[in-house]
């Protein structure tokens, strides 16, 4: 398949790999040190990554990230974020050759301590919050009203944080838990600023026939440039892309049950269908994903990005 990004070798330093992203130590033209996160076309599902990439998948949630950036720039100036550059020229000691390989799928940013905490937003009570909630009737401990049902709105958003895993899931924690792990202080900041955020981005999508049931975020503490962490935290990372969200269509949305979304639906129904005809068991090496379902799932990428900016998507728009 052409135009998939799946594999990232730089000659830069300090290359950590993700399971969608490639991060690296680097610097712009002028010298200043930043984070490279190159945005790859993997496309990881069941904590598996899948041999087959979705094309142009890194440059619609480097793109859509960028278009968040920039509204929080304008409606939000007071939560201070990493991202400096999304231009490939910007970034130092590359060949012409390079820089045109990761032409609308970088994020060049501050360098950050990240805390280690996943800041998660619920508008709606879905996904392991609604498998919570019909054990305890509460979502990482929060209580919440009796006979809410799959996908329905909760009476308000709730901040749900999660420890964050280096393999497999991350691990859903009450608030006071968070709070040992990173501080009482730090987390009401982080809980302060993920709400507002969240609400930032769901009366959007809600203008655009969008709703966004929920969202993480990642924050960080900037580093100066020998090596020292400052003291006010930043948002890092991707923001509100369907990689990190559940976004549904509004003229669809009912509540009791399941929604259409636009994210990894049609990879996730073809898995389960595998591992239901006893086809896998959801350990790797995931198979083969085929055509069909490579192109609806880049068809619903492309969608949420169009639906939420109100522009074409451009691949290699920078």
């Amino acid at each position: 398949m052409t135009n998939v990004h799946l594999d990232c070798d730089l000659p830069l330093p300090n290359h950590r790999k993700g399971k969608v992203r490639d991060v690296y130590d680097a610097s712009l033209t002028d010298g200043t040190p930043v984070t490279l996160l190159v945005a790859s076309d993997r496309l990881s599902a069941f904590d598996v990554v899948m041999p087959t990439g979705i094309p142009h998948k890194g440059a619609v949630l480097t793109q859509l990230s960028r278009f968040w950036f920039d509204r929080i720039d304008e409606r939000m100036p007071e939560v201070p974020h990493h991202l400096l550059s999304t231009d490939v020229n910007d970034i130092a000691g590359l060949t012409d050759d390079q820089r045109a390989s990761l032409r609308g799928r970088v994020m060049l940013g501050r360098r950050a301590q990240v805390v280690p905490i996943e800041c998660v937003a619920r508008g709606y009570l879905a996904g392991s919050g609604w498998a919570e909630y019909q054990q305890s009737q509460t979502v990482c401990g929060v209580p919440l009203p009796a006979g809410l049902r799959q996908c329905e709105a909760l009476p308000e958003p709730i901040f749900t944080p999660a420890t964050k895993a280096t393999t497999g899931h991350d691990e859903n924690v009450p608030f006071a838990r968070a709070a040992e792990i990173v501080g009482l202080p730090l987390m009401e900041r982080l809980r302060e600023f993920t709400l507002r955020l969240y609400a930032l981005g769901r009366d959007h999508a809600a203008s655009r026939g969008i709703v966004l049931a929920d969202t993480k975020f990642e924050f960080g503490f900037p580093l100066d440039a020998a090596g020292h962490a400052g003291a006010t935290p930043i948002l890092i990372d991707e923001v509100m892309t369907p990689d990190s969200s559940r976004f549904w269509p509004a003229d669809t949305y009912a509540p009791g049950r399941d929604q259409d979304s636009y994210d990894k639906q049609y990879v996730r129904n073809h898995l389960q269908s595998l591992v239901d005809a006893g086809k896998w068991n959801k350990e790797p090496p995931g198979p083969a994903l085929p055509d069909d379902v490579v192109a609806g799932t880049r068809a619903k990428y492309e969608k949420a990005f169009e639906a939420l900016t109100g522009i074409p998507f451009v691949a290699h728009d920078v």
